[in-house]
């Protein structure tokens, strides 16, 4: 992270972001190279905290999610975060559209409260060129330059190329942003949306958003070509990410990730297992993981979406669940209604 002291007093916000976007030479993980095991049978916990207002104590709850899932100071202390958000529109009256700014502050405040050395917030929209607009716009900058958090944009980062480890597409490699060789710890921060390509858009898919634009175009294209579930299980096995909070306060149902309806749901999910975490939220929305093709291909591989083989903590899930409305004229939202 940078010096304060390299930042002038009378900076105004938007300067402050543009020398955040001009110079991000920070952060992340050499974890790109090697396979992971298959997890058939693997056991692992899930994190339900219940918070029904931004405006609630959110870094509390993060850190009850900590505690319950075994994250402590030991394991976070001197470590460089990257917090991986859902920034895909500027619609300020929208704000169920993109990852909360006050949930990424209480993530970014939870990380250093364990001692993280650096935390940085990362994100490639897929929408849209100008990161400093959505920046502006979705109220994240204000969350930035009030806490002197540096921003990476992830779309214009060269790249380092490793080979694909999931091999569900004709993409022999992926290339990630070759700062993520600094990262010590990659966290997905998504929203709890459906999705009319995807069934939904979780913690796993947001993964989309770390794949520079330079390479894989606007939105995204060369993944779109390849197959959307095919290419999240790909990012997923190729980059294994370290840990998932999803803000699942206000969500989104119907057609999104952009177009739908607020869904006020009043939880925020935690997790290691990209895989869990996303069942267990697509359980809370009343969906059935095992029709989401990426989540049904996970288990037994990148990890389970059965409940008998993920401890939930916190808050149950049909103690919490809101069935989120399905649009039968998208083929991708026909058949997902869990009876469970």
């Amino acid at each position: 992270m940078f010096h304060h002291s390299l930042i002038p007093a009378r900076w105004t916000r938007r300067n402050f972001l543009k020398f955040l976007l001009a110079g991000s030479a920070l952060a992340a993980s050499s974890s790109c190279a090697t396979p992971r095991r298959r997890e058939s049978g693997f056991q692992t916990q899930v994190f339900i905290g219940q918070e029904n207002s931004y405006e609630g104590n959110l870094r509390r709850v993060i850190e009850r999610g900590f505690q319950e899932l075994g994250v402590s100071a030991s394991e976070i202390h001197g470590k460089k975060i990257l917090l991986k958000p859902n920034l895909v529109e500027t619609h300020t009256a929208s704000a169920h559209i993109n990852t909360h700014p006050l949930v990424i502050r209480a993530a970014i405040e939870a990380f250093l409260g364990l001692g993280a050395r650096q935390v940085v917030v990362g994100e490639g929209p897929g929408h849209r060129r100008d990161a400093l607009h959505i920046l502006e716009e979705s109220g994240l900058g204000s969350v930035l330059y009030e806490d002197r958090i540096s921003f990476i944009n992830l779309n214009e980062q060269m790249g380092d190329t490793v080979r694909n480890q999931g091999q569900w597409t004709d993409l022999s490699t992926l290339t990630f942003p070759a700062v993520f060789r600094e990262i010590d710890w990659i966290v997905s921060m998504p929203k709890l949306k459906t999705h009319h390509w995807a069934g939904v858009t979780l913690s796993m898919k947001n993964l989309f958003g770390v794949l520079p634009g330079l390479y894989y175009g606007w939105p995204k294209n060369v993944l779109h070509h390849q197959g959307i579930h095919e290419s999240i299980l790909d990012i997923y096995a190729t980059l294994k990410p370290h840990f998932a909070i999803v803000d699942g306060i206000v969500g989104m149902e119907g057609d999104g990730p952009i177009m739908g309806d607020p869904k006020s749901v009043g939880v925020i999910v935690m997790g290691r297992s990209f895989p869990a975490v996303d069942a267990t939220c697509a359980r809370l929305m009343g969906i059935d993981p095992y029709q989401v093709p990426y989540l049904n291909t996970s288990e037994d591989w990148l990890g389970p979406i059965s409940e008998a083989h993920i401890e939930q903590r916190g808050e149950s899930i049909r103690a919490c669940r809101q069935n989120f409305a399905l649009l039968d004229h998208f083929p991708a939202q026909q058949g997902l209604r869990w009876n469970g």
